[in-house]
């Protein structure tokens, strides 16, 4: 920066040059004598010289050779190298400053190129409204989709809104435990996620004629377990990249990715998942629906025009290593139409419902999750009298447990629904998946697995089974 004293020496400098060159003038040119040697007269000349009034004589040199000025001049001298030193100054300053914008302006911009991000995805309000209504509450936030990626493109998977309140769990066994809530560790990579891909790709080239549909369901810890206690011995692997990796090597010519991803990462402050039990709720199975139909063209079930009931006190698998663990409310929603279910169980015998909810059956405890389809069976079928089911449409889902809250919600597209227990359809119907399908004429087969299951060798196996 510019000192005051600085500014005084630069104007300083600037009037003694001045001065010193006037006097190198006068010197040079010669100055008139103070005193006229005595008996000398000064001829007479023809135009007679003029005297300068004492206004305009000019001041004698004192003995430092610099002129003696009346009061007068010496003040008008100072004002004007006052407004010499303030101009200097002004232009000084102007100077100054323009260079400093200029700098400011590039390191601004500099800064700026550096540090720009893609913005972030949004995610839904309610998800929001919820994180900024806790307190201390941390956020990871959603990642962008690519250019021209949606949330239902199998290669485009968000990054959840996870609370995470700081505090840490407890392993016990191959689950974790935090919150009062249990969580399945994930240990699956992108080897066996490509044995799935090759294992249904395999199947589906299998089923001509038909569409084939492929989904695979995460498990709550994607959803609710924040990423800093999926490390060391709590070490859980990102499903999302998982079944990524599976839905790039399908043969989409044969087999469609259903990629549910998204559509529950949007809705996670909502009651998704079971806190004392591994499998997704009724309402969680509905978002998974909701993204079959939207990614398929077909219209989906309006919970609004269903009936929801509930049936309190659940407390599912997680609560026999932990007793420490919130119980659960299993919600379910009656549909406004009728449905008429039959059920092959493993002891050969067939059963009978109007309904695929197996209301005052199961009450509070460990089999309240059995209030879906009855639980697994080998063969369930349900006919659906809803005037949107498509009377030309029947969907065979081969499945695991976690299809069983999903099933039932397909009533509205078509017209039967045709259930098979991957782990006992071909002992105890007695007959192949093709077989099956070709006798019941089945238009669309979904296979729909939890990611556990879909990265276990004896789950492929078993699916493998029901086909010749």
């Amino acid at each position: 920066m510019v000192s005051r004293s600085d500014l005084d020496n630069f104007d300083e400098s600037l009037s003694s040059s001045r001065r010193q060159q006037r006097t190198d003038r006068r010197q040079g040119s010669g100055s008139r004598p103070t005193q006229r040697s005595q008996g000398t007269r000064k001829p007479q000349s023809t135009q007679r010289s003029r005297r300068p009034s004492s206004s305009q004589r000019r001041p004698s040199a004192a003995p430092s050779g610099r002129p003696v000025y009346r009061n007068a001049s010496a003040r008008r001298r100072r004002e004007a190298q006052r407004r010499r030193r303030m101009r200097n100054r002004a232009i000084i300053l102007a100077v100054g400053a323009g260079l400093l914008i200029l700098v400011i302006i590039l390191l601004v911009t500099m800064f700026r190129g550096c540090s720009t991000k893609e913005p972030k995805e949004k995610v839904s309000t309610d998800t929001i409204q919820q994180q900024e209504a806790a307190s201390g509450i941390s956020q990871i936030q959603a990642t962008t989709p690519p250019a021209g990626g949606d949330d239902l493109s199998p290669t485009y998977f968000k990054t959840p809104v996870i609370k995470d309140d700081n505090t840490t769990g407890e392993l016990i066994y191959s689950d974790y435990y935090w919150n009062r809530q249990g969580f399945e560790l994930f240990g699956g990579g992108d080897e066996s996620a490509a044995t799935y891909a090759e294992t249904i790709n395999t199947l589906a080239g299998k089923l001509s004629g038909m569409k084939v549909y492929d989904m695979m369901i995460p498990t709550s810890a994607e959803y609710y377990l924040p990423d800093r206690l999926k490390t060391g011995e709590n070490q859980s692997n990102s499903q999302s990249q998982n079944i990524k990796t599976a839905y790039s090597k399908l043969n989409t010519g044969v087999v469609k990715p259903i990629n549910i991803y998204n559509y529950l990462a949007d809705h996670n402050s909502e009651y998704l998942y079971f806190k004392s039990d591994h499998h997704w709720t009724g309402l969680g199975a509905y978002y998974g629906y909701k993204a079959f139909c939207d990614t398929n063209g077909m219209p989906a079930l309006d919970l609004g025009t269903c009936t929801e009931k509930t049936v309190d006190g659940f407390l599912g698998s997680f609560s026999y290593n932990n007793t420490k663990i919130d119980t659960d409310t299993v919600h379910y929603w009656t549909l406004p139409y009728s449905v008429s279910m039959s059920i092959t169980g493993e002891d050969g015998e067939h059963y009978e419902m109007n309904s695929p909810y197996a209301e005052g059956v199961f009450g509070e405890g460990n089999s309240t999750y059995l209030i879906f389809i009855s639980g697994d069976n080998p063969l369930t079928v349900m006919k659906s009298s809803a005037p949107t089911a498509q009377a030309d449409r029947k969907i065979a889902v081969i499945k695991e447990s976690f299809g069983n809250a999903f099933v039932p919600y397909l009533t509205y597209n078509y017209s039967e629904v045709h259930v098979m227990d991957l782990r006992t359809f071909r002992d105890n119907v007695g007959k192949s998946f093709q077989t099956y399908c070709q006798e019941n004429g089945i238009t669309d087969v979904l296979f729909s697995n939890g990611v556990m299951s879909a990265n276990a060798q004896i789950q492929l196996d078993s699916i493998s089974g029901m086909f010749d």
